[in-house]
């Protein structure tokens, strides 16, 4: 562990250690931000595979990743690779998982429909397992930047700021491109926004299957340079003892067992991720069908997109005045009253402002709940270092990882399960009353039942800003004296 290195373990980070790392989270978005957004919708109208059978694949994939992260996140704690503990991990997997989540969008099944099913499972498949290897040591890299709680509140301000930003890319432009690039069904529609036309085609029709790669290959161009940035200009700081007792991967329960932190957070995770893949999943089926105005995706996720970028900064004021548990009482409450606009615009389609308005509450509350969790994860680093005396990141980080994408994969798993189960059809341009009716429920009524279970499971979080400062700094007592 030699040039990116630095153990100055309170250290005040500058701002460009904070957008190295940031990026990170900015790549990431690119890729399993349109993979949760999106797939499933491609697959089950552009790819003709049932909603069904596409929930299914991503069930199994997740019942892998219950075996297979864990694994991952003992190896990295395990081992010591040259050029950091957790930085060569992002550039040895950095190239072939945007490679391999290029292919996701692949039009093999155009080219051979006899065995596009056995492709879209492997080819997730591939794509998750090695996801795994460059999440789970970026997870682990925001613990070893500084012990010190201010400049992690800082710090997560700014990478929420870019995931944000890679969002917007995502979920505003990725359909509003693909929808550009494709030459079926092409049309001068309003986009609903400030009377702007454009000729936009249908991407949901099978043909539009090549404008899909060609897109998301771009946005993988993209994200490899972002991830290249941060591997060259993050540095490491807080890493285990050298003198440390080896990790293993039954290390991973002991560590559960004991850290209910941990515990409390992970279930956290798991809901908090479960309901905005909920809402990201469904939110083009809603759109396409139960408002019946997809052209106005652009300029509806555009205004819904304002608060994860300009308005994360005001986070840790935010904080100062509600306290830790109040900033998450407040968002999640945001959320579910921008989910409630949602459904009124069901009543009345043709209002785009009440789209605008429930979206722009909705991902208040989703970025800011969802997002600033993530600076919880460091003190629960720090309790399991406090109560066992072994800093096992990777490890934490890999049951974080995995509540992470049980979250993405139950909200798509679930609303396509939904779908098949109430009828939806994708071949079809309407869709019946009941396929409707089953994805309102999961754009607004389950996702607000799913924040209100979240709030309860925040409320039982025992670790006070107080406690993770006398911590920390018991944790460097030891070290300095031995």
């Amino acid at each position: 562990m030699d040039a990116n290195v630095k153990n100055d373990e309170f250290a005040k980070l500058s701002l460009m250690d904070r957008v190295a790392y940031g990026l990170g989270d900015f790549a990431q978005n690119l890729v399993f931000g349109t993979v949760g957004g999106f797939l499933l919708f491609y697959l089950s109208t552009v790819n003709g595979i049932s909603a069904a059978t596409g929930a299914t694949i991503f069930l199994i994939v997740r019942l892998v990743n219950v075996v297979w992260d864990p694994w991952v996140g003992a190896t990295v704690d395990r081992r010591d690779p040259k050029g950091g503990k957790y930085l060569p991990y992002i550039r040895n997997f950095g190239i072939p998982l945007v490679i391999l989540a290029a292919m996701l969008f692949l039009p093999f099944g155009q080219w051979f429909p006899a065995i596009k099913l056995p492709f879209a499972f492997l080819s997730y498949l591939a794509t998750a397992m090695i996801y795994s290897f460059v999440n789970i040591p970026y997870g682990a890299l925001n613990a070893s930047l500084t012990r010190d709680n201010e400049e992690i509140a800082k710090l997560t301000t700014v990478r929420m700021t870019l995931a944000n930003v890679a969002n917007l890319m995502v979920y505003t432009l990725f359909p509003l491109f693909v929808q550009l690039a494709t030459s079926v069904g092409r049309e001068s529609k309003d986009i609903g926004m400030f009377g702007i036309h454009l000729n936009l085609g249908n991407y949901a029709s099978p043909q539009s299957a090549g404008a899909w790669f060609k897109v998301y290959a771009v946005y993988m161009v993209i994200g490899f340079i972002a991830l290249m940035i941060t591997y060259s200009k993050t540095k490491e700081r807080v890493l285990p003892e050298k003198n440390q007792e080896q990790v293993k991967y039954s290390d991973l329960f002991a560590e559960f067992k004991r850290n209910k932190p941990l515990q409390i957070l992970g279930l956290f995770f798991l809901v908090g991720f479960t309901f905005m893949f909920f809402g990201n999943t469904v939110w083009p089926f809603f759109l396409q069908y139960n408002i019946g105005h997809s052209e106005w995706n652009g300029s509806i996720s555009l205004i819904g997109s304002i608060p994860g970028i300009f308005l994360v900064a005001l986070w840790p004021l935010i904080r100062s005045k509600v306290g830790k548990k109040g900033f998450f009482y407040l968002f999640l409450a945001m959320f579910s009253a921008g989910s409630l606009v949602l459904w009124i615009w069901t009543k009345t389609p043709d209002t785009i402002a009440l789209g605008y308005v429930g979206r722009f509450l909705q991902q208040w509350g989703l970025t800011s709940a969802t997002g600033f969790m993530w600076s919880l994860v460091p003190e629960v680093v720090s309790y399991g270092e406090y109560t066992s005396k072994k800093r096992v990141a990777g490890i934490i980080n890999a049951i974080m990882g995995l509540f992470f994408k049980l979250g993405l994969a139950l909200g798509g798993i679930i609303p396509g399960y939904i779908n098949a189960a109430t009828g939806f059809d994708g071949a079809k341009k309407v869709q019946s009353a009941t396929a409707l009716m089953g994805v309102q429920w999961s754009m607004v009524w389950l996702p607000i039942i799913m924040a209100i279970v979240a709030g309860i499971i925040i409320a039982k979080y025992p670790l006070t800003d107080d406690k993770v400062a006398e911590m920390n700094h018991e944790i460097e007592n030891r070290r300095n004296n031995k």
